[in-house]
């Protein structure tokens, strides 16, 4: 057909199930379930599967699993195991962190807090695996490990608020509860008991690098969508063999924002933005109550908020 079709118009491209590539022979192998679904095709590649796990990642959904369950049990417990007021206040449930009486200590009683320990440990063994996961899949793969870096910055704003800092501020209570809208309420609380963190540079770094990751993310996907009738998703032949959508968008790029952004650039842009929304978040995080307690102080002794 003389046309390419793309994702937008009524017809999906089947045929057989890629694969992937061979992997070293000391690798578990593919489970070889996969089939095509038609909605996954509304979205973007139709093929589900094939599926890999190995042993980190098996062992890394087991820890999760318990992790989560754990959770789910005591918030269960906690309504008085009544799955219907479960479901009707589980936005407000929460597993809560020891009382500050008993300090940074691991010998906690289960329902003192030991339960949130216990959850905290499991989850950080199966975010740590699940890491090592992306780092050995990137090598196999011959890829580069920039998905590995990006998810080391997110579970390091992780550990901040879920070990690091609690560690130096010498209390268990200074974690972060495991729940939605007590979640919520311990940011706020946190912002009021520190002085407001609007006053905090890294923080207001971190919500510019956030902002910041939106704006690219969505100006670059729109652009690609916006020149997908050339054969715009087709990033990496666009980018060894430029043809009519790359130059469409780079020019539209220049005329828009002022400056060139190519199909490789742009996600060096958007990398690094994104890795620095945690990277910065963390590091304004740990430094409240440990170096700064009260940032709205802070700024005015630096000239940064009016006195």
């Amino acid at each position: 057909m003389s046309r390419y079709y793309n994702i937008f118009t009524q017809v999906q491209l089947d045929g057989p199930a890629e694969m992937g590539i061979d992997l070293p022979f000391a690798d578990e192998p593919r489970i070889p379930l996969h089939w095509n679904a038609h909605w996954f095709g509304k979205l973007g590649q139709a093929q589900f599967g094939p599926i890999y796990l190995g042993w980190l990642g098996l062992a890394s959904c087991i820890f999760g699993f318990l992790a989560i369950s754990i959770i789910g049990w005591n918030m269960l417990a906690s309504v008085g195991w009544s799955p219907i007021a479960f479901m009707r206040e589980f936005f407000w449930l929460s597993l809560d962190p020891p009382g500050p009486e008993y300090g940074f200590s691991p010998f906690v009683p289960l329902a003192e807090g030991g339960w949130f320990i216990l959850t905290g440990f499991f989850l950080t063994i199966s975010v740590l695996l699940w890491w090592a996961r992306t780092y050995r899949r990137a090598k196999a793969l011959g890829m580069g490990l920039h998905v590995s870096w990006a998810f080391a910055s997110a579970i390091w704003l992780f550990l901040v608020l879920g070990f690091i800092r609690p560690m130096l501020m010498g209390s268990w209570s200074e974690a972060v509860p495991y729940g939605i809208f007590p979640h919520l309420d311990w940011t706020n609380n946190f912002s009021l008991v520190h002085g407001n963190l609007f006053y905090n540079p890294f923080h207001c770094l971190s919500i510019v690098f956030l902002y910041g990751s939106a704006l690219l993310f969505a100006m670059h996907g729109a652009t690609i969508l916006a020149v997908g009738r050339y054969g715009g998703e087709r990033e990496i032949e666009q980018i060894t063999d430029r043809g009519t959508a790359a130059e469409r968008a780079g020019l539209f790029w220049r005329w828009t924002m002022g400056f060139n952004a190519s199909m490789e650039s742009i996600h060096r842009w958007a990398w690094w933005f994104a890795i620095l929304t945690t990277l910065t978040g963390g590091i304004g995080i740990l430094l409240s109550g440990t170096v700064v307690d009260n940032w709205y102080v802070w700024a005015q002794e630096h000239h940064y908020a009016p006195s």
